[in-house]
């Protein structure tokens, strides 16, 4: 073979291989890191100048309803008190636009240690023009101080759940809503039932006064042991480009004897391999009188 054809094969077979490489991933460690840079202009700052500081234009808080993060901290003077957390849970979408953390809090009022509450927060991070993560939902519920230490559980994208970008930009939203909706309807029907047929195999379930749940077996239990009957309406979705992991919110009417309590709540879903989406976390918060 002459050489600028033996050349001109292996060029052509390294630009093959070059294509045919898997795009890289987002790792988790970006959204973590967010978080520490977060937790450091709450030391520096104060906790108000934080959340505006690293909100998204459309972040919302729930205090106790749904408010943009914008409107709230830019209407109080100071939220005093210190405010500590650790994420403890974490994931990422594959191209990296779209992530969140859980864990614990503890927000300390006064000066003594009997003015601490204990808590467990979930928030979801969007990233803005420039490609940085910033905060698109904080919610945040309240249990008594934790007796057991949370593993810590962070996983990076897994590019077999990856499909391709829909051509209609809308659809990646409707896919969710529908979803979301979807499992509501179930619930009218069968609370256990719903929570076996969407709840992942490892979810998540954060529910006030309770220390979270993990895995689909406890979390149906608690929620069998507690009679619960839940009604809920989605209010809103969003999806990643790479088609990997989403967020919804809405709210919720939960039942138990003859009390009936209102409740918002967010859930993380994520895709599985065989391309359906299951519920990773859900969280509800009480909605009460400040």
């Amino acid at each position: 073979m002459k050489k600028p054809l033996l050349a001109a094969v292996l060029l052509t077979t390294l630009s093959t291989a070059v294509f045919a490489q898997k795009p890289s991933l987002a790792e988790v460690k970006t959204v973590i890191n967010a978080e520490e840079n977060f937790k450091k202009l709450v030391a520096r700052k104060g906790i108000k100048d934080a959340f505006l500081a690293v909100t998204d234009p459309e972040g919302i808080v729930f205090k106790p309803n749904a408010v943009k993060i914008t409107e709230f901290y830019g209407s109080i003077a100071k939220q005093p008190g210190t405010l500590t957390w650790e994420p403890k849970v974490a994931r990422i979408s594959a191209n990296g636009d779209l992530a969140f953390t859980a864990g614990p809090y503890i927000y300390h009022t006064g000066k003594s240690d009997d003015d601490k509450v204990h808590g467990e927060y979930v928030s979801v991070w969007r990233t803005d023009a420039q490609n940085n993560l910033k905060l698109l939902i904080d919610l945040g519920i309240q249990h008594p101080e934790p007796e057991r230490e949370i593993i810590p559980d962070f996983k990076e994208p897994d590019s077999a759940k990856i499909s391709l970008p829909s051509k209609d930009p809308f659809s990646g939203k409707n896919v969710i809503l529908m979803t979301d909706k979807a499992f509501n309807l179930s619930l009218t029907k069968s609370t256990i039932g719903s929570y076996k047929e969407f709840l992942d195999p490892e979810g998540r379930y954060y529910f006030p006064g309770f220390e979270p749940m993990t895995g689909q077996d406890q979390v149906m239990r608690f929620v069998e042991n507690q009679a619960l009957d839940i009604t809920a309406v989605t209010v809103n979705a969003g999806r990643a480009a790479s088609n990997d992991l989403a967020y919804s919110y809405g709210t919720a009417r939960i039942k138990k004897g003859d009390i009936v309590s209102n409740f918002n709540y967010v859930r993380i879903w994520e895709i599985d391999k065989n391309l359906k989406w299951n519920m990773l976390l859900e969280i509800f918060s009480a909605v009460e009188n400040e």
